[in-house]
């Protein structure tokens, strides 16, 4: 829909921004002009260089999974209805439901699942949720049923979704996708690379820590190992990196890498993608995500199996051919989830909710 104008509410916080980021890219050559509508903490310099070109509000807004007060969310979704009609907006798109719970949006609201805590309580610890939980999962359910539509980035995420929620109306699939970016060959390095949230409890680098030590080369983890709500990880095995730029990752990648997910809970996994991107093996625990968007490209392992992994990677460790192949084979898949493909799908769902209210709006007068 040329001339629609979306206001993209994100975080600065991990992948969400990386999706946001492309999306609004993606969406311009179709005509949809990205307002960025920051969550939780201010963007780095480094990522403020990589919006350029893009209008960026940085709101001061708490995230939903950070925040301890729910009545800051009902706050913080009144500034986005503020802000969306300020900036015009035709749609307002959330990273969290629950900024929807009783936000007065005066324009049709796409909620996009990138995550939540019931799912990920489910997924990772599988008992009752938590009082802390309860209240967000309320607000997310809420924010759900009053949105225009649903999306999540992969198949097995809308189901979990739809079922956690029991929603009426169904939650629509929307591959997440990135830019491959060109990088010089280099030669095929000898070592393991994960890269991530270290700290999220979801993506269980403890086991990858674990098989570190049965690994006859250097494991190597990029990312932080303490999250913005506190939470932390301490490793013994694993080579820590830190937080890499962008550059720097894509330095690591290029040597093509055994590149390992051990993730209990994964809505999308836009590192996976990355590292298929680049032509990396992958060694991913074998949840219905990673099933889902690498079956028949990659080797799976049975979640928290330490020893599994360590004897996986270990079996591909100087198979130059074999993990030439299984490269190659993710490389190709990989080809499948573009931003491009992402903004198409995404823009189908603006322009059928905003010729709704379109609609709405002429029957009422």
């Amino acid at each position: 829909m040329s001339g629609l104008r979306l206001l993209l509410v994100t975080d600065a916080v991990g992948g969400v921004w990386n999706y946001s980021l492309e999306l609004a890219r993606a969406l311009k050559p179709l005509g949809i002009d990205t307002i960025l509508a920051v969550m939780g903490p201010s963007p780095s310099a480094d990522q403020r260089d990589a919006a350029a070109g893009i209008k960026l509000i940085d709101t001061g807004l708490p995230l939903e999974w950070i925040e301890s007060d729910p009545q800051a969310i009902g706050r913080a979704g009144e500034e986005l209805a503020r802000i969306a009609a300020r900036e015009h907006a035709d749609v307002v798109q959330t990273c969290s439901a629950a900024l929807n719970a009783e936000a007065p949006f005066g324009v049709p609201c796409v909620a996009v699942q990138h995550s939540c805590v019931a799912t990920w309580w489910e997924a990772v610890r599988g008992t009752d949720l938590p009082e802390d939980f309860a209240w967000r999962t309320e607000l997310v359910a809420r924010g759900l049923r009053r949105a225009a539509a649903v999306v999540a980035p992969s198949r097995a995420f809308a189901a979990a979704t739809q079922r956690t929620y029991d929603l009426e109306e169904p939650v629509i699939a929307v591959h997440n996708g990135r830019t491959a970016r060109a990088v010089r060959a280099l030669p095929q390095g000898e070592f393991v690379l994960t890269a991530g949230r270290l700290w999220d409890e979801g993506k269980d680098v403890a086991t990858l820590d674990r098989a570190a030590a049965r690994i006859a080369a250097p494991f190597q983890a990029a990312g932080s190992a303490q999250g913005p709500n506190g939470a932390t990880i301490a490793l013994a095995d694993l080579t820590m990196l830190g937080h890499l730029s962008e550059t720097r990752l894509n330095g690591l990648r290029a040597a093509r890498p055994v590149f390992a997910s051990a993730a209990l809970y994964e809505p999308f996994g836009l590192s996976v993608l990355e590292a298929a991107q680049a032509g990396c093996a992958l060694v991913l625990s074998d949840i219905p995500t990673h099933r889902e968007l690498w079956d028949g490209v990659a080797m799976f392992v049975e979640p928290r199996d330490d020893r599994a992994f360590a004897e996986t990677i270990n079996s591909l460790l100087g198979e130059t051919a074999q993990r030439n192949r299984m490269g190659e084979a993710a490389c190709d898949r990989a080809r499948q989830y573009t931003a491009e493909a992402t903004a198409r799908g995404m823009a189908a769902i603006y322009e059928r909710v905003a010729v709704s209210e379109t609609q709405l709006i002429a029957g009422a007068a």
